[in-house]
C-alpha cells in the first residue's frame, strides 16, 4: 500500500492528522530501493501515521502544506542523490534530465534540497515539531566537509539548514527510536545515529578539530576526515576509533555526532524488505509523466548492504557501512514470488545484487564480531587472507530464483568485483560460468577505474594483471556457452593523482591489452566525504603528506576524458 500523499487519502484512511510526513527531493517512489519509502513503511509498520511530499513547489505554500502539520516531526531528504550531484556535472554545467522526476526534465530538485526544503517548512509552519534531516545528502554532509561546487569547506549541513536533527546512515532503527522519543516526550539526544547542535560540547566524545580551523588548514582536515572516518563503523571494539561519539565546535556552538547506530540482523534486515511496496510510483507522480528510475529499480532485489572495496571515490563505506550484511536466501526468494505476482512483471529479475553484486553470503568473521580493520582494507592492495571469499551463497541464491515459475531471466545488473572472482579458488569459475550463461544479457559490466598503478593506488583499486586474467576467464567462459558475450569497462578520467600522460598510457593499454577504447569513462566528481575528495581538495595523500598531483581546470579534465573518448567530453 502507498503511503498517503494527498489530502484526499488522509480522509479515506478516517486520519486527521499525520504522525510524521516526509519530504523528499525525489518523486515518490514506492520501492525498497528508496530511502524515503523504506523508512516511511518501517515507521508504519510500527504504527505511526506516515505521509509523504516529493519534489514540494519551493515556490508556493500548495505542496508542502498538502498534508497539514504533523504531530511528531517532519524528515528531510534531498533524495536519493546528493542534490548538487543530481543538478551538476563534473564540470559543473547544469543536468538536463533527472531520472527520479517524472517526465525526466530536471527542474524540480533545487540545489542544497535539505535546506531549501527545511527553510520551506519553516515559511510556513513558524513554530513547529522537530525537522530532522536524513538520507544520502544529510548523511555525507553532517559533518564539516568540502563541497565542490563552492570550492569551499562547509559547515555541517544541520547549521545550515537549521534543522533540529540529524540521522545518518541506513536509519530504520534510528528513526523508530525517534518517533518513540517524540511519541512519549523524552528526549532523543542520547540516540545513536542522531546528531544535535548543543552549546557546549560532550566530554565522552572525540573532539574534532573545529570548523575555523579545517576551513584554513588542510592538514587540520585531514586529521579530522581520518577521526570521522574510523569513527563510522559501530562494530569496533578494538581501539577507540570506531564507536565514540564526535564533538565538532562552530563559533560558540558544538555540533554533536553520537556514535553510530548498530547494522540491522539478518532478521531485521528480512523484515525491512517483507514490508508492503507497491513498486511503482504513487499515482500522484506518476500521473505527471514517466519516471525512468524505475525501468531498472522496479523489479530488482537488493541482496546486501555495505561494502569492504572501500574504493576511495566512493561514499557507500560511509553511508552504509564497511561491514557487509546480507538477507537470508529466503527473504530474497519470497520478494521474487511478490515480483511475479505483480500485474506489470514480465519475467525479468532486472537485477540481483547490491553495491557489488558478488559480496553476498561472505564477511570476515573477526570483523563482524569487533569491527573494520583500523589499519588496513579488505581488498586493497590485496585481498585479506581473512575474508573468506566464497561464491557458493550467491551461486545458489541465482538458481533458486531462475527456478521459479514465471521466471524468464534473472540478471546480475549491479557489476562484479572481478579481484574477488579470481581468489575464490574453489567456486569462482563455476560461478563466472553461471552468470555469463545465464544472468548477463550481451554484456558484463566490470570497473577498472584505471590501469596506472600510480592511479589505481590512490583509488583503492586492484591493479591491471587481474583485469586481464579475469577477462581471459571471462572469454573462455563465454566460449563454453556459446554466448557472444562482452566486457564493458569503467574508467574514471581526471581522478587526484591522475595525469594527462597517465590517460595516454590507459588509452595505450586498452587498445594493446583489451582490443578497445573503454566507451563509459567518466570525469571524476568530488562528492562530499570520500578520501578521493579529500586528495582533491588538499593535494595530498591523506595516508602519507606526499603531494599529489590534481587536474582542476576544466579544459584538462575535458581533455583527459577525450584521449580515451574523443567524441565526448562533458
Amino acid at each position: 500500500m502507498f503511503l498517503p500523499a494527498t489530502r484526499q487519502e488522509l480522509r479515506q484512511r478516517g486520519w486527521d492528522q499525520l504522525d510524521v510526513i516526509l519530504v523528499t527531493g525525489d518523486a515518490y517512489i514506492d520501492s525498497p530501493h528508496i530511502g524515503i519509502a523504506l523508512v516511511g513503511h518501517t515507521l508504519a509498520d510500527v504504527g505511526y501515521r506516515v505521509g509523504v511530499i516529493a519534489q514540494p513547489d519551493i515556490h508556493s505554500p500548495d505542496d508542502i502544506t498538502r498534508l497539514g502539520e504533523p504531530a511528531l516531526f517532519w524528515g528531510v531528504s534531498g533524495g536519493s542523490v546528493d542534490s548538487m550531484v543530481a543538478n551538476y556535472t563534473a564540470l559543473k554545467k547544469p543536468r538536463r534530465s533527472d531520472d527520479y522526476t517524472p517526465g525526466g526534465r530536471n527542474d524540480r530538485r533545487p540545489d542544497r534540497a535539505a535546506i531549501v526544503y527545511t527553510n520551506l517548512i519553516r515559511r510556513y509552519y513558524k513554530d513547529t515539531v522537530p525537522i530532522v534531516l536524513g538520507g544520502l545528502e544529510a548523511s555525507l554532509r553532517r559533518v564539516a566537509h568540502y563541497d565542490y561546487w563552492d570550492d569551499a569547506i562547509r559547515r555541517s549541513v544541520l547549521l545550515d539548514a537549521k534543522a533540529d536533527y540529524l540521522i545518518y546512515g541506513m536509519a530504520e532503527k534510528s528513526v523508530v527510536a525517534f518517533a518513540d522519543a517524540m511519541r512519549f516526550g523524552t528526549s532523543p539526544r542520547h540516540l545513536r545515529g542522531l546528531c544535535y547542535v548543543d552549546d557546549e560540547a560532550r566530554s565522552a566524545s572525540v573532539e574534532l578539530p573545529p570548523y575555523e580551523v579545517v576551513r584554513e588548514d588542510k592538514r587540520a582536515f585531514i586529521e579530522m576526515f581520518h577521526t570521522f572516518y574510523q569513527n563510522n563503523d559501530p562494530q569496533s571494539v578494538r581501539s577507540q576509533a570506531g564507536a565514540r561519539g564526535l564533538t565538532q565546535r562552530y563559533g560558540d556552538r558544538y555540533l554533536i555526532h553520537n556514535a553510530p547506530m548498530p547494522y540491522l540482523t539478518q532478521k531485521e534486515l528480512d523484515g525491512v524488505y517483507a514490508l508492503d511496496f507497491e513498486r511503482d510510483a504513487h499515482p500522484f507522480y506518476r500521473s505527471q509523466g514517466k519516471i525512468k528510475a524505475l525501468e531498472t529499480i522496479a523489479f530488482a532485489l537488493s541482496t546486501h548492504r555495505g561494502c569492504y572495496g572501500e574504493c576511495t571515490f566512493c561514499s557507500i563505506a560511509v553511508h552504509e557501512g564497511r561491514t557487509v550484511r546480507w538477507r537470508s536466501p529466503e527473504s530474497v526468494e519470497r520478494e521474487a514470488r511478490q515480483l511475479v505476482e505483480h500485474p506489470d512483471f514480465k519475467g525479468y529479475i532486472q537485477d540481483v545484487g547490491g553495491p557489488t553484486a558478488n559480496m553476498y553470503g561472505f564477511e570476515c568473521s573477526k570483523k563482524s564480531r569487533e569491527g573494520a580493520c583500523p589499519d588496513r582494507r579488505c581488498l586493497y592492495p590485496d585481498v585479506c587472507p581473512s575474508l573468506p571469499v566464497d561464491h557458493s551463497r550467491h551461486l545458489d541464491l541465482l538458481r533458486r530464483l531462475r527456478r521459479l515459475p514465471g521466471v524468464k531471466k534473472v540478471f546480475v545488473s549491479s557489476g562484479l568485483r572481478y579481484d574477488l572472482l579470481l581468489h575464490d579458488e574453489s567456486h569462482g569459475d563455476t560461478y563466472l560460468d553461471e552468470v555469463v550463461a545465464h544472468h548477463v544479457s550481451g554484456q558484463m559490466k566490470v570497473a577498472p577505474e584505471h590501469t596506472e598503478e600510480r592511479v589505481l593506488q590512490a583509488m583503492g583499486k586492484p591493479g591491471p594483471a587481474s583485469l586481464l586474467e579475469f577477462r581471459q576467464r571471462f572469454l573462455d567462459a563465454t566460449e563454453r556457452a556459446h554466448l557472444p558475450q562482452y566486457l564493458t569497462y569503467y574508467v574514471i578520467a581526471a581522478h587526484p593523482g591522475c595525469t594527462e600522460q597517465d590517460m595516454r598510457r590507459l588509452r595505450g593499454f586498452a587498445l594493446r591489452e583489451l582490443g578497445l577504447l573503454p566507451e563509459q569513462v567518466q570525469i571524476f566528481t568530488p562528492t562530499p566525504s570520500t578520501y578521493a575528495t579529500l586528495m582533491y581538495y588538499t593535494e595530498m595523500d591523506p595516508f602519507t603528506g606526499a603531494r599529489i598531483f590534481v587536474e582542476k581546470s576544466f579544459r584538462g579534465k575535458r581533455m583527459h576524458k577525450r584521449i580515451v573518448t574523443p567524441s565526448q567530453g562533458r
